[in-house]
Formats: structure tokens, sequence, C-alpha cells
């Protein structure tokens, strides 16, 4: 169950975008067709979360994207519609070096996760507790798809380190809105 509240917690990590202008940038801007740029809106669906490939709970999502005051940085919102523990997560989606496509998802309490763009996705992996952790978000179309894995450690003696893929957590995210 811990393993469970960790990673829906994770989810509020991760950047969630609808395509619109902003006050910072224009259609005709270059930075336009920066990911987050391009991902700006509401967006609306419903997480599955599964343990060891058993679906185990669902839980409603609404994830607000926009941009901030500050050039390069973006303020994401999500919000977990369950009737039993809603709740609400503000982040910050900072860019990092642009040149290599590296933003940094900040959660506010210092704790910051690298995440790398290519194309139409975003990509993390990081190890937390013994938890190693992979993440993407991807814009598919009208669609915005947000997947995060755990698991740990299979074989520690081999040259070659596997890790198991223990729980997962899947959003199909449609855009309601745009900002």
């Amino acid at each position: 169950m811990r393993y469970l509240v960790f990673l829906f917690f994770f989810f509020l990590l991760r950047p969630i975008y609808g395509q619109v202008e902003t006050k910072h940038e224009s259609r005709n801007d270059a930075n336009f067709n920066m990911f987050p740029n391009k991902c700006l809106g509401v967006w609306e669906g419903q997480m599955y979360i599964y343990v060891q490939n058993v679906l185990r709970d669902s839980v409603a999502v609404r994830f607000t994207a926009a941009a901030s005051d500050s050039v390069g940085v973006y303020i994401w919102k999500t919000e977990y519609l369950s009737e039993n523990e809603p709740i609400i997560k503000d982040y910050k989606l900072r860019v990092d070096d642009l040149s290599k496509g590296r933003y940094l998802l900040d959660e506010g309490n210092g704790i910051g996760i690298i995440e790398f763009n290519y194309g139409d996705k975003l990509y993390s992996a990081f190890q937390t507790e013994n938890i190693y952790l992979t993440s993407t978000t991807e814009l598919r179309g009208e669609k915005l798809i947000f997947e995060v894995s755990s698991g740990r450690i299979i074989n520690p003696d081999d040259e070659v380190i596997s890790y198991s893929f223990d729980h997962l957590q899947r959003v199909e995210l449609t855009r309601t809105q745009t900002r």
C-alpha cells in the first residue's frame, strides 16, 4: 500500500499540457514549438493503477498547465478528483538547458526531477529509497499520455542490473479547455 500511495503522489510530479498561445509567446515565436508550449491547457482523464499487472484502482484526474509570469517557467496543477481523498498539487516545470532538451520539474520543496525532451515526449528515470522509477509524458495527436512505473533491483550481483516493473500508473488525458 505504501508504494501505491508513493506512486499516486509521484503522478503529481508530471507535467501535462494543451496547445494554445501563452502570454509569453505567440504562434509566430520560434519558442512556440517547445514541448510545453505545444501542450498548454486543461486536460482530463482516468488514471489506472496497476500492481504486478493487475488493475488495483483508478481515479479521475484534471491537469491544468499554464505559463507563469517568469519566462521559461510553467505552472502545473494536478487535481485528483477522488471522493474519499481529493488531492491538489502545484508544481513548476522549468527550462533547464533547452539545447539539450532538459527541463527541471520543481516540486517546490527542494526536490527536482530532471526531464528530457525528445520530439513530443518527456522522459525521466530516477531512484529514491531503493525504488527505481521511470516516467514519460507524450503528446500523441489530441491525447496526452502519462505513464510512471516503479520497481526494484532484480539481480543486484549481475554485471547488468535489471529492475522489475511492479507498479504502473497510466492516464490518457483529453484536452477539455485551452488557456
